[in-house]
């Protein structure tokens, strides 16, 4: 049942709920309970509750190093944070109590924007841009190759030009200062009646602010995705902090009449969201100019962007894979001279409750629907009759996009190589037919890489990279923490004590990983308003025989499952590393399991939890699970090795105890001679090598080989489990996809295998077959799809406008399916 106001009102008024035998105390007394994330690093984090919160968005050290030094000093991390949607007479020039009364009137009256800060002549000088105007020609000359007349090719180039420039008005932004303001004020009354809090660090905005007014180039701003609000939520935050608005990248979708001219006076432009191509199947010359032309134009009066890398709202919680179009033409501007430099902001959103409430219908497999104009007053109206809790929003430190580039092109970057290169032959042990790219063999691994590919390749390598960046910097949310330990450590239920002190110590371990929270106060107060914010998706009884206390347990039904599985989703970047090793030591103790058992001269049985584990392999085994979830989640940035960012888990993981190195036995253990070097086994992506180490360093010594164990402490298995119970929805979701692939005995339209897929994965969470309902969510089926395709399971062609699937000649074999079938279940925790 949903939680009711009458019982969120107990704890506001302090009553005794938690347990009618303990007298209240605040959370540093629950330190000394114990719980699954408290007994594994109790130790580690001794003191912990005296930090602060950690100072998240700072650049990367490695890949601009000078914009990491250039605009933070000491004292930016402790100016704290500020609610945006509080504003009175102190945030005005006017005291007294008139001010007190129209403090918000006065507050957006008193920012500084006005027309001079925006384009000027934006219509006339795209379209007297050398590159569209070449374009344009081409265009003429295509649609008309027999004209051979002088006065025939003008026609046809004014007429050209006549449908650029119609084309271009129906794209361009129109901000308007005074729309803004009116917009301001608007939003600041609205968003205090349905959040709590819009949270904002001091320390951020005042980097992103110094580097606005004082860098004098232009700036991209690339947020995450989750909301519609995103758009606004930016816009309002910068002109709260005098800082002009961006000029917005947004989806055709949106121009539809009335909001369309709303959105170009608040900065929005129109772009395409798929490039299409012209009837006669040829990419559209024109439009492509038109954008690039258009956005080179932005950047050269310095014109702030704000782009959305994943192009579309995130429906999984998760980031989307990046989409580099819009970014490849900010680099190209940059790279041709254009401009001197473009500062780049990452921006990381959390929400406690999106207003869109969740994407059930469509992960239910309902097309999406349209955007309206009554569809948007219709979901404003809901919006004003319910609360959706706290929002914050992190801006990245500003980098220099020219200090990026610089950097990347010093570094050997390696040719990309596909999935199924890198992943097939570990699983059915044979080397597929795929190349590392098209028309290079395995001898040019090593080779410098063709000019078109070494652009694209750190184009998506930036685009990656910023996407981590802001994901890694997005405050974690009370909803995130409450939807996860119900879902992945109380699944059964647990009363409502146990729930607060697990809260407590995981946002604890949280903090430890030097992630920051969207949260403050009192954890009994903080659990009860998430419960309260996640309405039907919990169920909340009263049980006599506990003292009263209330009983928490997730509802089970599909819909509630999804959406929980979506807040949860908001925490598992933070846990990533440690549950892919904790999925890796299942299947590497499996493994030696059966090699036990095939042994001439068997030794005595041992319980898996204490085989000896090598690092090295457990690692390589890590590092193929994380290259097989590449469409789940990232690891790491592009810069960083995967080796290292298993390793530092490694790590991690012996100093909470849940495992320990097994010295006594070092010297009686060796590695395989049958077993391959680490280089060998993987291709160069999967190495952990770096390019600038020097070569006589002790690295090699260093990070020799060792053995593990695994502790069989109770409270260290709880903490071993919960990391495996986080990946077993996507495992469970891959291994029903690995079993349905068995029925696709001939070609089909890729749309309607991903139909059956989902009906398939549906149909088995109905019955109760799937231990986890939420696997049999719409994004899941298409990453599995997607996956596959990459994996070489299946085939794709394109015939009449059709995208078909078929199994390709390597997983035609039976045994090669059932193959992969095992690779998926030995992570999987049964």
């Amino acid at each position: 049942m949903e939680l009711s106001d009458s019982m969120l009102l107990q704890v506001n008024n302090g009553e005794q709920w938690c347990n009618r035998g303990k007298q209240p105390s605040d959370d540093s007394d629950r330190s000394s309970s114990l719980s699954v994330l408290h007994c594994v690093s109790s130790t580690w984090k001794e003191g912990l509750l005296n930090r602060k919160r950690p100072f998240v968005g700072r650049c990367c050290h490695s890949c601009t190093p000078q914009s990491r030094e250039r605009l933070f000093n000491l004292s930016i991390p402790s100016l704290g944070l500020r609610n945006v949607i509080y504003i009175n007479e102190t945030h005005t020039r006017q005291r007294g109590w008139l001010a007190r009364r129209l403090s918000y009137v006065l507050f957006v009256t008193e920012r500084d924007v006005h027309k001079d800060m925006f384009t000027r002549n934006i219509v006339d000088n795209v379209l007297n841009n050398s590159r569209l105007e070449s374009a344009i020609e081409d265009v003429a000359t295509d649609s008309e190759p027999a004209a051979g007349q002088l006065g025939q090719e003008h026609k046809d180039v004014s007429k050209v030009k006549r449908k650029a420039r119609a084309v271009l008005q129906d794209m361009v932004a129109n901000i308007s200062p005074v729309f803004i303001r009116l917009t301001g004020w608007v939003l600041l009354r609205l968003f205090n009646g349905f959040f709590w809090s819009i949270q904002i660090h001091k320390g951020q905005m005042e980097m992103v602010k110094k580097a606005a007014t004082e860098q004098n180039v232009p700036m991209v701003f690339l947020p995450v995705h989750k909301s519609h609000i995103d758009y606004l939520l930016i816009t309002l935050i910068l002109f709260c902090h005098n800082i002009k608005a961006p000029h917005i990248a947004a989806g055709n979708n949106l121009n539809i009449p009335i909001l369309s001219t709303l959105i170009r006076k608040l900065g929005g432009f129109f772009i395409r969201r798929k490039m299409e191509e012209t009837g006669d199947g040829k990419k559209d010359v024109l439009y492509r100019s038109l954008l690039h032309a258009y956005t080179e134009e932005l950047l050269r009066q310095q014109q702030f962007l704000e782009v959305y890398l994943e192009g579309t709202r995130s429906r999984s919680g998760k980031p989307s894979p990046a989409r580099a179009g819009m970014l490849s033409i900010v680099v190209d501007t940059l790279c041709t001279g254009a401009i001197t430099d473009v500062l780049v902001v990452p921006v990381g959103i959390s929400y406690d409750r999106i207003i869109e409430g969740n994407y059930n219908s469509e992960q239910l497999g309902k097309p999406k629907k349209n955007e309206s104009l009554w569809g948007i007053a219709c979901g404003v109206f809901r919006m004003l009759r319910k609360n959706y809790g706290c929002v914050r929003v992190d801006f990245n430190q500003p980098f220099s996009l020219k200090e990026y580039l610089d950097t990347q092109r010093n570094r050997h970057i390696p040719p990309p190589v596909s999935l199924e290169h890198t992943l097939v032959p570990t699983i059915i042990s044979t080397q597929p037919d795929a190349l590392p790219y098209e028309g290079q063999g395995e001898e040019q691994q090593d080779r410098e890489l063709p000019d078109e590919i070494f652009r694209r390749q750190i184009i998506n390598n930036l685009a990656k990279h910023v996407i981590f960046t802001a994901n890694k910097s997005s405050a974690i949310m009370s909803t995130h923490i409450i939807a996860c330990l119900l879902l992945y450590r109380h699944r059964r239920g647990v009363v409502l004590s146990k729930l607060v002190e697990d809260f407590f110590n995981m946002k604890e371990e949280i903090l430890s990983r030097d992630f920051d929270l969207g949260f403050s106060g009192n954890s009994e107060d903080v659990v009860m308003r998430a419960l309260h914010l996640l309405g039907n998706c919990v169920n909340v009884t009263s049980s006599a025989n506990r003292n009263g206390e209330f009983t928490i347990a997730p509802s089970q039904t599909v819909p509630a499952l999804f959406e929980l599985n979506f807040y949860s989703n908001g925490l598992f970047h933070v846990f990533i590393s440690d549950a892919i090793i904790a999925c890796s030591i299942l299947a590497l103790q499996r493994e030696l399991v059966v090699e036990s058992e095939s042994d001439p001269q068997p030794s005595s049985p041992n319980s898996p939890n204490s085989l000896l584990l090598s690092q090295e392999r457990l690692i390589r085994k890590a590092a193929g699970l994380s290259h097989f979830l590449i469409n789940e989640v990232a690891v790491a940035p592009p810069c960083q090795t995967i080796y290292q960012v298993f390793l530092d888990a490694v790590t991690r993981l012996i100093q909470y105890g849940v495992l320990y190195v097994a010295e006594e036995d070092q010297e009686e253990m060796s590695p395989s001679p049958t077993e391959e070097p680490w280089p060998k086994k993987f291709p160069e992506p999967l190495s952990w090598r770096s390019d600038e180490e020097d070569e006589d360093s002790d690295f090699g010594e260093e990070q020799r080989d060792r053995y593990l164990k695994v502790s069989i402490s109770a409270e260290h298995q709880d903490f071993f489990i919960f990391l495996q119970r986080l990946l077993s929805p996507v495992l469970e979701a891959y291994s029903g996809a690995a079993i349905f692939v068995h029925s696709l005995s001939q070609p089909m339209a890729e749309s309607e295998y991903t139909q059956r897929l989902f009906r398939y994965l549906l149909t088995r969470t109905e019955r109760g077959v799937a231990v986890y309902g939420e696997s049999a969510t719409h994004y899941l089926v298409k990453n599995t799809v997607s996956t596959f395709k990459e994996l070489g399971v299946l085939k794709q062609r394109r015939e009449n406008q059709v995208t078909t699937v078929e199994l390709s000649s390597t997983f035609l074999p039976q045994a090669n399916r059932n193959k992969l079938l095992q690779y998926i279940l030995g992570f999987t925790l049964l």
